[in-house]
């Protein structure tokens, strides 16, 4: 007996293309029951009762017909029109999105192979750091930096796992955004002390949402170095963690100039990026954190959004559904 699919992406096309071909098979249904109600009514207006008795014409054929038998005859062909329209509909929509559904489970393949095999050097150097960590002496001078450098590991770590869960999605149990966001702002504190720009977490509900930490973790971080790139010295970014309702708000302000040069709505769009930066900035974004942003949102069923922008500075909120 032929097994459903277990790949999500491959169940969700199938699903979509039963969905497609329904609603073109009623569609299809709607236009052949037009036809045969406008091809009966024709039929029946033609029909003359007066007629029936009289003798026909020389070289004039006449053909009658009952109107409750034609009108039996009219609806099991249409019966049968809608029927057959359904099922060729779906066939050919499930037919026209195979290679999609193929491509899909392809690339989550590839996405866990890869993932798969990028574990174990990551696991090496974070073996030999912890070597290194262990062998240097209490004042070593170097000993921050090493530190920083095994965290940075395991957050690598953490991002080739969370590649796999995606890779092969399940439910997560609910996790603390505020910790997310915590070791946000911790791994961007260097770059905003070599910014001047100082990070402050303001309001921090203890909130919960079953997003992947490591991917509240990525949200978190693009959406303050997004602010980072914005900020001139001086300034400070506050981020706010609450709930709101059934939601978990992610909120994030900078002091900067504003979102000028693109219209604040497509900022979440790939490869859109605003200008200019803050002065003194040479570090400059590709279009891409943002847009991720916004597909982990949608992915959740939340949504990313800019709620304030002017020469004040700019605040971005991400929502997600509380765990």
């Amino acid at each position: 007996m032929k097994q459903a699919p277990t790949d999500p992406a491959v169940r969700q096309v199938r699903r979509a293309s039963r969905i497609v071909g329904l609603q073109i098979g009623i569609a299809s249904g709607a236009l052949v029951i037009a036809a045969i109600g406008a091809a009966f009514i024709f039929v029946l207006d033609q029909l003359r009762p007066s007629e029936v008795n009289e003798p026909p014409r020389p070289g004039e054929h006449k053909i009658y017909i009952d109107a409750t038998e034609a009108l039996i005859a009219f609806a099991l062909v249409g019966f049968l029109a809608v029927a057959i329209a359904g099922v060729l509909s779906v066939i050919a929509t499930r037919r026209a999105v195979r290679p999609l559904a193929r491509a899909l489970q392809i690339q989550r393949d590839f996405v866990a192979d890869a993932s798969h095999e990028l574990r174990t050097p990551l696991a090496v150097l974070d073996a030999r750091l912890q070597v290194l960590q262990r062998g240097l002496a209490p004042d070593d001078p170097s000993k921050p930096a090493v530190a920083d450098l095994r965290t940075d590991t395991r957050i690598l770590v953490d991002v080739v796992d969370n590649l796999l869960l995606a890779a092969d999605p399940e439910r997560t149990e609910p996790v603390s955004l505020r910790d997310a966001v915590t070791r946000s702002l911790h791994s961007l504190e260097v770059l905003a002390r070599h910014a001047g720009v100082e990070l402050v977490l303001g309001s921090r509900d203890d909130v919960r949402t079953t997003v992947p930490a490591t991917t509240l973790t990525r949200c978190a971080t693009a959406l303050i170095d997004n602010a980072l790139v914005h900020s001139p010295a001086g300034s400070s970014i506050t981020v706010d963690v609450r709930l709101q309702g059934d939601q978990a708000v992610l909120k994030v302000t900078d002091e900067g100039a504003g979102i000028v040069g693109i219209d604040p709505t497509r900022i979440f769009d790939r490869f859109a990026r605003a200008h200019p930066a803050a002065p003194g900035r040479t570090r400059a974004g590709f279009g891409i954190g943002l847009a991720l942003v916004r597909d982990v949102a949608t992915r959740h069923g939340g949504d990313v959004a800019v709620t304030r922008t002017g020469p004040t500075g700019t605040a971005i909120e991400l929502r997600l559904p509380a765990g």
